[in-house]
């Protein structure tokens, strides 16, 4: 019986991939509506505020949600559609014709290939670019969070000039760092003493200075004092702070082995670029892992009463997953471990873990 390209392969093929685009419709809806609530709650009391630019922030970052969700997605589905094949006897007919479980669960590994391929190259770009245009709509809208989240506190860095040291943050950050929201500059003179702390709406990196507009500056013993623009000496380039400031998830694939090179030049840490570049290579075969997985706890036949011990098995089998993924994330990105081995050793323990399995059943 030949599946390749053969009838049976192309519908579990096609039964799957609509499996997959119902699913990712359903996650997509819900990470919306959750997020517009969640920025409806931080920003409703802020001036600039409105429904139609919050729904707007929301759906730019949807595609960055949905990049992390989607192995998950893969899963539910393959779950979903092995289970609608099991319990309409198709895949009973497969087995009864000859057909292997490695031969139906072709289709599904050649189908999840090529949606981590399309997420590595399609969704990443429109992610990274979503993301970066939400640091400008809210820049130019001028929205600020009543309610920040714990980890959401500006990060500060460090700046030294012949006339002193600055430390900088802001609370929104576009254009790679270099222009900057609600931004706060605290100078200290040549020999460490504190000068005055400067407040801006608005921070412009430019040749050798900053351009700060809409400042308010504050000074010891001295009353604050309201100007429309302030230079503020630098020898920051752009390229630095692009490399500092910028987050690896921020970062198309595109770019990232040139983060990566830029990073290491500078001497900035570049295992978080590292990592992420090696995570978003090992997609495609994080998804087959998915797959085997699914098919783990799946293909035993299964009766109508028993379909939501097999739903939570599969959810615990990638919470699971998730979680160790995470952990082993961390130590790449610490530089604790290799990060194209903390990248790929979850996604090869997984499949493992799958095949082992699934060739106990089939071939005992």
């Amino acid at each position: 019986m030949t599946l390749v390209p053969g009838t049976l392969w192309r519908y579990f093929f096609r039964r799957y991939l609509k499996t997959f685009a119902g699913y990712f419709v359903a996650v997509v809806l819900i990470i919306l509506l959750v997020d517009f609530n969640e920025t409806a709650g931080r920003f409703s009391a802020s001036p600039g505020y409105t429904i139609g630019i919050g729904f707007y922030i929301s759906l730019l970052r949807v595609p960055l949600v949905v990049q992390t969700a989607i192995p998950f997605i893969a899963l539910l589905a393959s779950i979903a559609t092995l289970m609608q094949l099991n319990r309409k006897y198709e895949l009973v007919v497969a087995r009864a014709s000859g057909v292997s479980a490695w031969q139906f669960l072709a289709p599904l590994l050649a189908a999840n290939l090529l949606l981590g391929v399309a997420t590595i190259f399609l969704l990443n770009p429109l992610a990274t670019g979503s993301t970066a245009l939400v640091e400008s709509v809210m820049l130019d809208t001028g929205l600020r969070s009543s309610a920040p989240a714990e980890n959401s506190a500006p990060p500060f860095f460090k700046q030294r000039t012949d006339e002193g040291d600055t430390i900088i943050s802001a609370r929104v950050r576009a254009e790679g760092g270099t222009l900057l929201g609600d931004a706060t500059f605290i100078r200290f003179d040549a020999d460490g003493q504190p000068l005055d702390r400067l407040e801006a709406k608005r921070a412009k990196l430019a040749d050798g200075a900053w351009i700060l507009s809409d400042v308010t500056r504050y000074q010891a013993g001295q009353p604050r004092e309201r100007q429309d623009r302030i230079e503020v000496p630098t020898s920051l380039s752009p390229e630095f702070l692009d490399e500092s400031l910028v987050p690896p998830d921020s970062i198309s694939i595109f770019r990232l082995p040139g983060k990566i090179a830029a990073a290491r030049s500078y001497g900035v840490s570049a295992d978080g670029y590292a990592m992420q570049f090696h995570r978003l290579v090992a997609l495609p075969a994080l998804f087959s892992a998915m797959t085997l997985i699914a098919a783990m706890v799946s293909l035993r036949f299964v009766r109508f009463g028993q379909s939501m011990a097999v739903i939570l098995g599969g959810i615990l089998a990638g919470f699971v997953l998730y979680v160790v993924s995470e952990v082993i994330q961390a130590f790449g990105e610490a530089g604790t471990l290799p990060p194209i081995v903390a990248a790929w050793l979850p996604v090869v323990v997984a499949a493992s873990l799958g095949t082992t399995v699934l060739l106990h059943k089939e071939d005992g």
